[in-house]
């Protein structure tokens, strides 16, 4: 069961999923953990086109942010380029705890890139798999990076789950600096992160924080919908805002950041 809900290599389920939920379009990511992990099936350039696939299966639904792992040298740099100008992508993923900074200076080219084809950064914040290092997983870690390049902006994956003080700090004094509230289901049976996204969005942060599900980890515990009518509920973790704040977290604030992006073939 846990196999079958996790496969969903064209999106077509998550399409169905976004319709019955009212969601019109998704940002998928693709990690690079072909440098770190050995067993990987696809190399990252044949996950590359595999999500271009998706691009073309599905117009209109997604935008893609795709990852590569510094380590890769030249040829990593050569395929992210290429998929800006190329395959229609949208932003960089960067997954740290695979064994890098997200301000070591490999990553420097990258964020140049990022910089010329006004296209955002979204980084893993947290802790992950067993298997890899949580010693780059803190935001603060960004900082630098933030610094040097202040017209790249970078979204803190998970930013209402993990590290919250801290990834709410970044966002307070960095401009260029927002957060995801991606995988709060995690924490719904005991209510930290429904506390914590109440604390995110009562500081005046709304224009900077981020709808995301982290799908597909979290499949087993419900579907799009569900995790839409959680936040959106009476009782829920954004009842205290207004029409206009949610529009912000679920849609305009992900959207502006888009839209900076140099208009590029898909």
């Amino acid at each position: 069961m846990f196999l079958s809900k996790m496969q969903d290599p064209l999106c077509d389920g998550l399409v169905a999923e976004m319709a019955d939920a009212g969601i019109v379009k998704s940002i998928l990511l693709i990690a690079d953990f072909t440098y770190a992990l050995k067993d990987c099936v696809l190399t990252i350039e044949e996950s590359f086109h595999k999500h271009r696939e998706v691009l073309a299966r599905h117009p209109g639904k997604f935008e893609v942010f795709g990852g590569v792992d510094p380590r890769w040298g030249k040829d990593g740099l050569a395929l992210f380029e290429r998929s800006l100008t190329e395959f229609g992508f949208r932003g960089l993923k960067l997954y740290p705890p695979c064994g890098f900074s997200p301000s070591d200076r490999t990553l420097f080219p990258y964020y140049e890139l990022c910089a010329h084809y006004h296209v955002p950064v979204l980084l893993h914040i947290g802790p992950t798999s067993p298997v890899l290092d949580f010693t780059f997983s803190s935001p603060f870690l960004l900082d630098e990076a933030a610094r040097l390049f202040p017209s790249v902006n970078f979204i803190l994956a998970h930013g209402a789950v993990s590290f919250v003080e801290e990834c709410t700090m970044m966002c307070r004094f960095r401009p260029n600096v927002y957060l995801d509230i991606s995988g709060f289901e995690a924490t719904l049976g005991y209510d930290p992160s429904a506390g914590a996204i109440k604390a995110i969005t009562s500081v005046g942060l709304n224009h900077k924080v981020l709808f995301g599900t982290d799908f597909p980890v979290f499949r087993l515990q419900g579907e799009q919908k569900s995790f839409v009518e959680t936040l959106m509920a009476e009782d829920g973790p954004l009842s205290d805002l207004n029409e206009r704040e949610k529009l912000l977290i679920f849609n305009r604030n992900a959207q502006r950041l888009l839209e900076r992006a140099v208009a590029v073939p898909a």
